[in-house]
């Protein structure tokens, strides 16, 4: 069993910067992949990023590319979502989501945070 809680959302102007965490409890946290989601009002849930358990691959939307950095830290069961540039269409609520595997692609996850929201005013 795994919890996750995020955290380090706010009100940013546009071009400015925030970086979001994810805690994450259980002892084996080191195995799984995790990865950014975002949901916008009135939209469908969307993937940002992911990051394999050792923290070796990485994948992102294309609207993100150079703009935003997932990490991890498994000494102290961290991820982050470093996020540069931001856009008013940034603006969502931010999710962390984990599943223990090996591939930093998964089908499905199996656990959640409750998100933060991240507002980029223009």
């Amino acid at each position: 069993q795994v919890q996750l809680v995020e955290s380090g959302g706010g009100l940013v102007q546009a071009g400015g910067s925030l970086r979001l965490s994810c805690a994450a409890s259980g002892r084996t946290f080191g195995s799984y992949a995790v990865a950014w989601f975002r949901q916008a009002p009135g939209k469908e849930r969307e993937l940002v990023a992911r990051i394999s358990w050792n923290g070796v691959s990485t994948r992102y939307v294309n609207s993100v590319k150079g703009r935003f950095t997932i990490s991890r830290d498994n000494a102290k069961n961290m991820v982050y979502l470093q996020m540069n540039s931001l856009k008013p269409e940034d603006t969502a609520v931010y999710y962390c989501a984990a599943k223990q595997s090996t591939f930093v692609v998964v089908p499905a996850y199996d656990y959640w945070g409750q998100g933060t929201q991240v507002t980029v005013s223009s």
